[in-house]
């Protein structure tokens, strides 16, 4: 099978979501910008492929059964935020899809108007829409918490928006499960024992993509958007580019999430002898950066290798890329799995659609929350959910899941396919190559530094 990426110029790494496929402006409320980083506004953060030196097979499943009749009380409150009609409202489509579905399977009913029964547990499922702005995330958040009595969140797509629903849960005391954000802080620089992630960080889709293209290409400039989900993705690629043999020949380039000309960035590599410019962006300004890298004669000498992105967007940037093989956090024809069968099927169902590049973390998250309740006996009390969680491994659409203890990192399947066509109208875009499970180091910081153990901490070589 071709490892070959596409070349059409230059090298975009894209990281959607997270975070995904996902990253807003930390200070500021901007809309254009994921937590499913895309290469658009409107394309998903993507995976790519592991080293098998960095990766790991995945544990045998070992969720707790709830006993018969498990009681909770009056009930459990679940509080889902994401972007329904904000600029990543695309890739909030996925998770509320997802999340649903995923309630229903671990339950095995669908709900009751809003409740999911656990045994003799009431489980009410309440969504709000934050439009990919902190501060409505933050609103949502505390009338979840203050008015409805959630005590779990699940949330939200861009990771800027995520980090102030952590600082929320933390202060409430409250789980907060984040799906699908990517930006490696969650459980990096802003880690706090109460955060747990459903979907993979920008370190591993940097492990993934990285022991790719080093087979590839020698040398390497990249330039990312300044602020925490640039940070996150440019310290990952240059540490596993780095880690697999690649060299970066120039600095980092880091450029405002608002930035409309590019030229002055751009102009940076011009005199540059690399082989690859690596991307990372979200939202719309990445196709003024094209153009200045274009205009510039920046592509002339560099190439294109990116991670496939969501299904609607494929037809419009790889059609001329047929053949090419590279990696995906998730499509619904790689895994071969009953659970994932069973998304595939409710999609169909209640969407007429079939699962994009979310919705798997999307029920993720919601086997997590259910998985956790179980473990815990129906004590939704933060303290005993981290009790449960730390250590979790669930089955999910992606397969095996496993909730590293140290720093709640969700260490998950990826895949490599190879694009066969972008017009199958069932999106049945690509042929199955393989599946590795990235394991990133360890970023937690500060206070929680010695949590790491025995995991690299701060790169891949632990040093």
């Amino acid at each position: 099978m071709s490892r070959r990426f596409l070349r059409i110029g230059i090298l975009v790494l894209a990281l959607a979501m997270v975070g995904a496929a996902c990253g807003d402006d930390d200070d500021a409320a901007d809309t254009t910008t994921t937590a499913a980083e895309t290469t658009t506004t409107t394309t998903a953060e993507t995976t790519t492929t592991a080293a098998e030196t960095t990766t790991t097979a995945a544990e045998t499943t070992t969720t707790t059964a709830a006993p018969s009749g498990l009681t909770c009380g009056d009930g459990i409150t679940v509080g889902v935020i994401t972007d329904q009609t904000g600029a990543l409202a695309i890739y909030g489509a996925h998770i509320l899809r997802g999340v649903p579905i995923g309630f229903e399977y671990a339950t095995g009913a669908p709900a009751d108007g809003d409740v999911y029964m656990v045994e003799d547990c009431p489980v009410r499922v309440l969504y709000r829409d934050d439009q990919g702005n902190p501060e409505l995330s933050a609103t949502a958040a505390r009338e979840l918490i203050e008015v409805e009595g959630a005590e779990i969140l699940i949330g939200t797509v861009s990771s800027g928006v995520t980090a102030t629903l952590q600082e929320i849960a933390r202060e409430n005391d409250v789980i907060l499960i984040a799906a699908p954000a990517a930006a490696n802080d969650l459980t990096g620089s802003t880690f706090n024992p109460n955060t747990f992630r459903a979907s993979r960080n920008n370190y591993q889709d940097g492990i993934a993509i990285c022991e790719y293209l080093t087979q590839e290409y020698n040398t390497f400039v990249q330039i990312a958007p300044d602020y925490s989900f640039g940070y996150g993705g440019a310290q990952a690629y240059r540490d596993s580019c780095t880690f697999f043999g690649g060299e970066f020949v120039a600095e980092d380039v880091y450029a405002p999430a608002d930035t409309t000309d590019f030229t002055p960035y751009m102009e940076q590599f011009v005199d540059v002898d690399a082989d690859a410019l690596l991307v990372t962006w979200a939202g719309g300004g990445f196709v003024p950066l094209l153009q200045a890298a274009i205009d510039l004669g920046v592509l002339d000498n560099m190439v294109l290798g990116s991670p496939f992105v969501d299904n609607i967007v494929m037809p419009a940037f790889f059609s001329n890329a047929i053949g090419s093989t590279a990696s995906i956090i998730y499509h619904y024809t790689a895994p071969d799995n009953a659970i994932n069968d069973f998304l595939v099927e409710k999609v169909a169902e209640y969407f007429g659609t079939f699962p994009d590049l979310f919705d798997a973390d999307g029920m993720n998250a919601a086997i997590m929350t259910i998985e956790a309740i179980k473990a815990s006996g129906g004590d939704a009390s933060a303290d005993a959910l981290r009790d449960v969680l730390e250590g979790m491994t669930f089955e999910g659409p992606k397969g095996t899941v496993y909730i590293r203890p140290e720093d709640h990192v969700a260490i998950q399947d990826m895949y490599v396919v190879t694009l066969l066509n972008v017009d199958d109208p069932e999106f049945k875009y690509y042929e199955y190559v393989t599946t590795l499970r990235p394991e990133p180091p360890c970023l937690l910081e500060g206070e929680y530094l010695d949590r790491c153990g025995d995991l690299p901490v701060g790169s891949l070589s632990g040093s």
